[in-house]
């Protein structure tokens, strides 16, 4: 099939798949997610992306319907029922099934999974960019459903020709994207912001910190602001959907371009990384 939709045990095309309405996720987008690429019917880090799933629903008391393994087979089995192996992987769990009420539903969450066809960009081609301020509230470490400042702030970068939105909370503090890690390069070195409550702690952002380690460029887990943003030598996206992309511009001014031989060798090398790990 072209895609394929799972919803606790049962999978069909996406198009003909139904979920109850009083799925606690319609009432209150309650639950989590997690996704990832897939090249070649190869889950690109599942193991990492299934753990950080598995501590969002622990940190909402979310009770999981399946084990660690249970979801890795699944995923491992899903993909391979789909046309192609280049896929886009998402999963959920939400708290649960039950009349209205605000109180937790009893009893384990419901999976659902979303398989579509998508392809990792090369990161060659520089973004484009915009700065929202921050209004999420301050969960944004837990991966929830709760998307509404992030879907707004993408419609506004969409309708200013961008490609991603960055956030910034009261005083000028860049947190991240609407649905990326954002970091810097200063001095030659990597800045990212710290992985408190306040940004998501990116898979793809562990890995350009381990690949920065490997290639002797030092990291920094420490707030920058909007004027570090900037002056920044070099502004790098990153997301399990695009491994490392570099802006050129912000709110319509040029920004980065000056540490291009670094930029090169992180995208090349986290961009090898996922080849090589997803090979055939």
């Amino acid at each position: 099939m072209e895609n394929l939709g799972y919803y606790n045990g049962k999978f069909g095309p996406l198009e003909e798949m139904m979920v109850p309405m009083d799925d606690r996720v319609c009432w209150f987008g309650d639950g989590v997610y997690d996704a990832g690429p897939c090249r070649n019917y190869k889950i690109f880090a599942i193991d990492e992306h299934i753990d950080r799933f598995f501590n969002s629903a622990a940190l909402l008391d979310i009770k999981m319907p399946v084990t660690k393994q249970e979801l890795k087979d699944l995923l491992n089995d899903l993909v391979k029922k789909v046309d192609t192996g280049d896929l886009f992987v998402y999963y959920q769990v939400t708290r649960g099934t039950g009349i209205r009420n605000h109180a937790f539903t009893e009893g384990p969450g419901n999976l659902w999974v979303m398989l579509k066809p998508a392809v990792i960009s090369d990161g060659i081609e520089p973004i484009k960019l915009i700065t929202v301020e921050d209004t999420r509230f301050f969960h944004c470490n837990i991966k929830t459903l709760n998307l509404i400042p992030s879907v707004m702030a993408t419609e506004k970068a969409k309708e200013a020709g961008c490609q991603e939105a960055v956030f910034y909370r009261p005083g000028g503090r860049v947190t991240e994207c609407a649905h990326s890690n954002v970091h810097i390069i200063k001095d030659g070195k990597l800045y990212t912001a710290p992985t408190d409550n306040l940004i998501l702690p990116g898979i793809a952002r562990a890995h350009l910190i381990r690949m920065c380690k490997k290639l002797n460029i030092a990291v920094s887990e420490t707030p920058y602001t909007l004027d570090d943003l900037f002056q920044a030598e070099e502004v790098i996206v990153t997301s399990s959907s695009n491994l490392c992309l570099h802006a050129c511009e912000i709110d319509g001014k040029p920004v980065g371009g000056k540490q291009p031989e670094m930029m090169e060798l992180l995208r090349k090398s986290l961009l090898d990384e996922f080849l090589e790990e997803t090979s055939e």
